[in-house]
């Protein structure tokens, strides 16, 4: 004798708040299929957002990957042979050489302990992550990272303007809207965003009000366009319109993320190089010298 929207609220590791709710609403307006189509929709259109974002990330993640790689084989297998031949000619040594050459040893010697070390990093940044502390202060620095914060904003503000037009559009209040989509959103510093906003709209102060406070965030043309919207009843057709908007604006930018990223890494990865290259051929220059 259950409505479907409470059946859905018994599996909610399975069906996100987001889904319940649009259902509850569905079966209240008697407006359930549409409800359901929209909500498609939606799931489709958050799907492939974040598939374009992982898409972005896959180039630059195997240039680095490949990178630590090649370092770390440097490190172990090439280093050492030089080392060698430093010793058995007793060359003075520069700082830059003597650290590249004590990393080495370490990683040749101890590289257990290399690997526990990492391994005790990245399940202490995968605990702090689950803290709202410091997911705050991660989420906050992610933003401010070139060329991947800009991507963030757009992300978050796309998904929050696609989800709560849909919410809206569905029925669903605006104040309950804000505080489902809040929910949704990845990044900390969005969601405390409309938690507050959802605050704000409740005691009387418009939407595009409150996102005024958030300048960092949501740049003048959200609060604009959502102002529009507010003044002609058209908010929830506004704000899909503003994440077709944004959709469209990740799409071009992911698309060329990777000229814009590859020379970004070509200057990193020679000045490893050059950094690598000099402390071990200074010391060879010198001996020639010598001779």
């Amino acid at each position: 004798g259950l409505t479907l929207a409470d059946s859905l609220s018994k599996h909610k590791k399975v069906f996100p708040e987001i889904f319940i709710n649009m259902v509850k609403v569905g079966e209240a307006s008697g407006n359930l299929e549409e409800v359901l189509k929209v909500s498609a929709d939606q799931m489709k259109k958050d799907y492939e957002l974040r598939s374009k974002a992982k898409n972005a990330m896959i180039y630059p993640g195997v240039i680095i990957a490949a990178m630590i790689g090649i370092g770390a084989l440097m490190m172990v297998l090439v280093v050492p042979k030089l080392t060698q031949v430093f010793k058995e000619l007793k060359t003075e040594l520069p700082l830059s050489t003597r650290f590249i050459i004590g990393l080495s040893d370490f990683m040749s010697q101890h590289w257990l302990i290399g690997l526990m070390i990492v391994a005790a990093v990245a399940a202490s940044v995968k605990y702090l992550l689950k803290t709202s502390s410091f997911k705050t202060f991660f989420d906050s620095f992610i933003l401010k990272i070139p060329v991947f914060g800009p991507i963030s904003k757009k992300m978050n503000s796309a998904r929050m303007a696609r989800t709560l037009g849909v919410l809206i559009k569905s029925g669903v209040p605006i104040v309950q809207g804000i505080g489902i989509v809040s929910g949704t959103l990845s990044n900390e510093q969005f969601r405390i965003s409309l938690e507050k906003s959802a605050q704000e709209v409740q005691k009387g102060q418009a939407l595009s009000q409150s996102l005024k406070n958030y300048p960092d965030l949501y740049p003048p043309i959200v609060e604009q366009m959502v102002e529009v919207g507010e003044e002609t009843g058209t908010t929830d057709q506004i704000l899909i319109t503003l994440a077709e908007f944004y959709e469209e604006e990740i799409n071009n930018t992911t698309k060329n993320l990777s000229s814009i990223i590859e020379p970004i890494l070509m200057v990193i990865i020679g000045a490893v190089v050059g950094f690598f290259a000099i402390s071990m051929l200074t010391p060879m220059y010198s001996i020639m010298e010598g001779m």
